[in-house]
Parts: structure tokens; sequence; C-alpha cells
């Protein structure tokens, strides 16, 4: 399972853990992921997602995964979603 959003493509950062003394240690800044399962009103099924908090709410705020794919750009999409999202359009 890779840690990378499906729906936003947010992924870890590289970045440093200073210390007080200005010493710098290499770390990772991991996206908060949920497994999420979606409900398609349009597919008839479950849809179950590696989803970040913030791409989870953004989905709520839109009324619903089937509303979410609609309206988003299919760059950041991964390939499993993207087909999702075409199956959608095309019974919508």
């Amino acid at each position: 399972m890779s840690k990378k959003c499906e729906l936003t493509g947010k992924s870890p950062l590289k970045g440093h853990v200073v210390s007080h003394a200005n010493n710098k240690t290499k770390r990772k800044f991991f996206p908060n992921l949920k497994n999420v399962t979606f409900k398609s009103d349009i597919l008839k099924r479950n849809i179950t997602l590696n989803v970040s908090n913030a791409a989870l709410r953004t989905v709520d705020h839109k009324g619903g995964l089937d509303f979410y794919l609609k309206s988003v750009k299919s760059l950041k999409l991964s390939s499993r979603v993207k087909k999702l999202k075409n199956k959608i359009v095309a019974k919508a």
C-alpha cells in the first residue's frame, strides 16, 4: 500500500528534524491517510480508497464521491480512480 492519496495525489515530503543545537537529521512528513469506503449512487456499489483527511472533507463538502469526481480534473487522480471517474461520467 503506497502512502499516497488516491484523490488528491498527496505524497510524503522530505525534510529535517532540527535540534536545539541546529543538528539536522532527515525525516519524512507523511500525509494523514485513511482507508475509507465510499458509496457510489451512480455505480450502485461501495468503493474503498486510500484517502487523505483533507480529501475526505472535500468529498463530504461536494456531496459525495460521484459529485466530487465529476468536478475534479483527472491530473492528480490515481489510475484506478480515473477509471471510476470515466464510468461515472459515462453513466450520468
